[in-house]
């Protein structure tokens, strides 16, 4: 197959790999793009495609909770230029539209488009808004969630927009409604993927260990030629990899190391945890990337959120356990136009 100019630009603007190592790269993979991204990444040559650095669409997200603090709603509606996205007339749109699928329970773009808003058929209404603010408009997606405790949280940009639920009986609610709120500030700046590394499907993280394997080994290279000190090379990348034999393996490993430094039995019990912490932090790195309790708290970054959420549980007086996550930033994974002015000019000429 013969490997043409764009598709080595597309695959270097997506990995941020050298021009050679993309075309060969493509070679290997006899032009196949997704391969040719995961086997640059294997080697360490390439990041993961940033959908964000492909991002076209413009928009506004629009988020609302009810009064009770137990259904929030999120919505993302697309425009065509920025400079709408900040008029008057959309904002008040996108606020409308997420308050009514809230309130209608709506939750297929089907029945938004039969409901009623403003005595009028939805489908109707917003080709008559298209025509008012003068670009087309596309209520992209949204959703709702409920539970014993919700809340929200929308960016000052108004790009992103998170909820997140849980189940919490106790009676500190107000004080978990907020703690709820920081949590997604956390979430918006952190851009956690899912809940918990019980989301992550084996497969998925097996082939991502083989790319953070050569990710980590090719920053070795020049960290060694820099005389700094070295990465740790781990053995896995997420608890979904981490079962009970294993845990006891290195429990025993961590004893042995003990026994051969000198260290007295009686202490073991003290030093065990800080290792076995240690270990987990150096092979649960994908967690860390991608799922909210495996993350580092923003605002106490020596816990992880799952340990957060453990000493809320007992600040609270009842156990909170998260059950929804929804996190929207506008464009995500819309792939960017192609502008071709060429072409461009001769239809407007034809």
């Amino acid at each position: 197959m013969d490997i043409s100019a764009s598709m080595v630009k597309e695959l270097r603007e997506s990995t941020g790999a050298g021009m050679m190592d993309c075309k060969k790269a493509l070679v290997e993979t006899n032009g196949d793009m997704q391969k040719a991204v995961d086997l640059l990444r294997e080697k360490g040559l390439g990041k993961a495609a940033k959908k964000a650095d492909r991002l076209a669409s413009e928009g506004l997200a629009g988020v609302i909770v009810d009064t009770e603090c137990k259904k929030a709603t999120l919505v993302e509606i697309n425009s065509e230029t920025d400079f709408v996205a900040k008029n008057d007339k959309f904002i008040s749109l996108v606020n409308l539209v997420t308050s009514h699928i809230q309130n209608e329970n709506i939750k297929t773009v089907e029945e938004l488009n039969a409901s009623k808003i403003n005595g009028e058929v939805f489908e109707d209404y917003l080709k008559s808004q298209i025509a008012t603010i003068g670009e087309n408009l596309v209520v992209r997606r949204f959703e709702s969630v409920s539970d014993d405790i919700v809340n929200a949280y929308l960016h000052s940009n108004g790009r992103v927009a998170v909820a997140i639920s849980a189940k919490y009986n106790g009676d500190n609610t107000e004080k978990v409604k907020e703690f709820l709120k920081q949590l997604c500030m956390h979430a918006a700046a952190m851009k956690p993927s899912v809940i918990s590394y019980k989301d992550l499907d084996l497969e998925f993280v097996e082939k991502e260990f083989l790319a953070l394997k050569g990710e980590l080994e090719k920053e070795n290279e020049e960290l060694k030629r820099l005389g700094k000190t070295l990465h740790n090379i781990p053995s896995f990348a997420s608890r979904v990899q981490i079962n009970d034999e294993i845990m006891a393996k290195v429990e025993t490993d961590i004893k042995e190391e003990l026994k051969k430094e000198g260290k007295p039995e009686k202490i073991w019990d003290k030093i065990l945890p800080g290792k076995i912490d240690r270990f987990m932090a150096d092979n649960t790195i994908l967690d860390q990337r991608l799922t909210l309790m495996g993350q580092f708290y923003v605002l106490d970054d020596k816990k992880t959120v799952e340990q957060i959420i453990a000493e809320k549980s007992k600040e609270f007086g009842a156990e909170i356990v998260l059950t929804s996550y929804v996190r929207y930033e506008v464009g995500e994974g819309l792939e960017k136009k192609v502008d071709d002015f060429a072409a461009e000019v001769a239809a407007q000429i034809g």
